[in-house]
């Protein structure tokens, strides 16, 4: 029988499988599949980047929109162009629409803390997209 974990895997043209993300994390936007986690990794090379998670924020026109929650280094002075012309590395429709600089929860476990960000941030999104229309 198949055990579904719930994580979602990439084959290389080598016919090597990488791990890219849980499931209940991708994003869609746009019709486009974002895995956090790659976008994660690229902001982690930044060296003003303490921490980072992305998430899905709903989105009336796309669907969802990526967001990346930063924790900068202490003394750091990153602003959100910075991390936006930084993100210029990334494909255009992996580059987070939304920049906010936060702590980056985790569990004791060390993992972040996806759903509370969730909980925090997607109501914010749905109450300022409100505010828009």
């Amino acid at each position: 029988g198949w055990l579904h974990t719930g994580d979602m895997a990439m084959q290389d043209e080598d016919g090597f499988i990488y791990l890219v993300d849980r499931k209940k994390d991708v994003i869609i936007s746009g019709g486009e599949n974002i895995y956090p986690v790659q976008i994660e990794d690229f902001l982690r090379a930044n060296e003003e980047i303490k921490d980072v998670a992305v998430i899905g924020l709903p989105d009336k026109r796309l669907g969802e929109i990526s967001a990346a929650i930063i924790e900068l280094k202490p003394k750091a002075k990153c602003s959100e162009d910075d991390i936006n012309e930084f993100c210029l590395g990334l494909p255009r429709y992996k580059r987070p629409r939304k920049i906010i600089f936060a702590k980056v929860p985790r569990n004791p476990t060390g993992k972040i803390e996806k759903p509370k960000l969730r909980k925090i941030y997607c109501a914010e999104n749905l109450v300022a997209q409100q505010t828009e229309s």
